[in-house]
C-alpha cells in the first residue's frame, strides 16, 4: 500500500483525511477517546509536513448525530483544531480555503448526507473536491462501500494512513499465527461471523465461540437456551462447524430471569437452564476453560464479548482480558465491547495490539482484504 510517507509534497497541500471520530458519547461527551487517540499520529504528521488537514468522518447510525461533542474532544490533542458545520458545499469549500498550513479543520457527520452510504457519485465528487490528496485512516470502515471510503479515491490520489498501515500488518501477522494458537469470536450475529469461524478454524488450533454467538451452538447441540438472543441461523451451518474438532463451545452459563441488569442471576449447565430464563454470560467452568488455553498460547485474537456486555454482565469478558494481560502470548483484539473491556482495566499496555474495527477486523481475517484498501491501489 502507498501510505502517506509517499506523498511528495505537502507544504500547504489541502489533504482530505478520512479518520475514526465514531465514539461512543455519554451526556454529550466523549466516553472513550481510544480511537481518537489512534488517530492523533497521521495528523501530527501531516500537521509538520505542512499539509491542511480537512477530517472527515461518521458518528451513529441514524444519520442525525454531530461531530461536535468529537471536535471538543479532540481539542485536548489538537490545540486550535476548527470545525465546520457542514460536510459539503460553499461553506465547507471557504472553510478549508482559509485553513492555513498545519492547520486541522473537522468537518460535520459524513453520514447527515444521504450520499455517503449509498456511495453516491456526485457527493463522493463534492468530497473530493475539498482536497488535492486522500489519505484513508479510518480502518473501522474500510469494509464498507461507502463515497468516503471507496468513492473519493476512485477521484483523488490516495493513501494510507499510519492506523490503516498498522492495522493491516497487525492483522496479516494474525493470519499466520504462532501455535499454539486460540481464536475467541464472540458478540452475535452469526451470518456475519461464519466466514471468519471458517477461516480460523483452518488457521488456529482452537476456536471458541461464545456470548450470544455460543447460544446458537448450545441450541443446535440440543439444549434449551431459554429466552436468550439467537441469531435464527441455519442450523446445517451451526452443526457443520460443530463437527470440527478445533471448535470450541462454552461449557456452562449465567443465567437470569431476563436480559437486564436488575435480575438475580446464577451458574447453571445447560440441560438445566428454563424457558423463562435468558443466557446472560459464559460461566465459570467456561472461563476456566479459556483461561488454561490462554495461558498455553503462543498467539491469542479476540473479537467479541462473551456476555450482555452493555447491561453489566461483564465478569467472563472481564476475565478473559486479564487472562491474555498475563499471558506471554502474542494478543490481537478488537470490537467495540472487548476495546471497551481493555480500557477499563486499564490493561491496554500488556497487549500486543487493539484494533479499531469490529466488523472490519473480522471480514479482513476472513477476506485478506477489504473494499476501502483495495480503492487505494488505484493509480493515478
Amino acid at each position: 500500500m502507498r501510505t502517506v510517507r509517499d506523498i511528495k509534497v505537502l507544504e500547504n497541500i489541502p489533504v482530505l483525511l478520512r479518520t475514526s471520530l465514531n465514539v461512543p458519547i455519554v451526556n454529550g461527551k466523549v466516553s472513550n477517546s481510544f480511537r481518537l487517540r489512534k488517530a492523533i499520529p497521521t495528523i501530527a504528521f501531516l500537521q509538520k509536513s505542512g499539509a491542511r488537514v480537512v477530517l472527515i468522518g461518521h458518528i451513529g447510525e441514524k444519520g442525525t448525530e454531530t461531530l461536535l461533542p468529537v471536535y471538543q474532544a479532540m481539542k485536548e490533542f489538537i490545540p486550535g483544531i476548527q470545525f465546520c458545520s457542514v460536510t459539503v458545499g460553499k461553506q465547507a469549500r471557504e472553510a478549508v480555503r482559509v485553513l492555513p498550513a498545519g492547520g486541522v479543520l473537522m468537518l460535520e457527520n459524513l453520514r447527515r448526507d444521504t450520499g455517503e452510504v449509498m456511495n453516491d457519485k456526485k457527493f463522493a465528487k463534492e468530497l473530493a473536491d475539498l482536497g488535492d490528496v486522500f489519505v484513508e485512516d479510518s480502518f473501522d470502515v474500510c469494509h464498507r462501500a461507502h463515497a468516503s471510503v471507496v468513492g473519493v479515491p476512485a477521484i483523488l490520489p490516495s493513501y494510507a494512513g499510519f492506523l490503516v498501515e498498522e492495522e493491516v500488518a497487525q492483522l496479516s501477522k494474525a493470519l499466520t499465527p504462532k501455535h499454539p494458537a486460540i481464536a475467541i469470536i464472540g458478540g452475535a450475529k452469526f451470518f456475519t461471523k461464519e466466514p471468519v469461524i471458517k477461516k480460523l478454524l483452518e488457521e488456529y488450533d482452537r476456536v471458541f465461540v461464545g456470548g450470544a454467538l455460543g447460544n446458537d451452538f448450545t441450541k443446535a447441540m440440543g439444549y434449551s437456551v431459554g429466552s436468550s438472543l439467537v441469531s435464527g441461523a441455519d442450523p446445517k451451518a451451526i452443526k457443520s462447524l460443530l463437527g470440527n474438532k478445533k471448535l470450541a463451545v462454552p461449557l456452562d452459563a449465567i443465567v437470569g430471569e431476563s436480559n437486564s441488569e436488575e435480575s438475580a442471576s446464577h451458574s447453571a449447565t445447560f440441560d438445566s437452564i428454563k424457558d423463562s430464563e435468558a443466557i446472560l454470560d459464559d460461566g465459570p467452568k467456561t472461563v476456566a476453560m479459556l483461561e488454561k488455553l490462554i495461558g498455553n498460547a503462543k498467539t491469542v485474537l479476540w473479537n467479541g464479548p462473551l456476555g450482555n456486555y452493555e447491561h453489566g454482565y461483564v465478569e467472563a469478558t472481564r476475565a478473559i482480558a486479564l487472562a491474555i494481560a498475563k499471558s506471554s502470548a502474542y494478543s490481537v483484539l478488537g470490537g467495540g465491547d472487548t476495546e471497551a473491556a481493555i480500557e477499563d482495566l486499564n490493561i491496554r499496555d500488556s497487549v500486543s495490539f487493539i484494533s479499531t474495527g469490529g466488523g472490519a477486523m473480522l471480514d479482513f481475517l476472513a477476506k485478506g482484504t477489504l473494499p476501502g484498501l483495495e480503492a487505494l491501489s488505484r493509480k493515478f
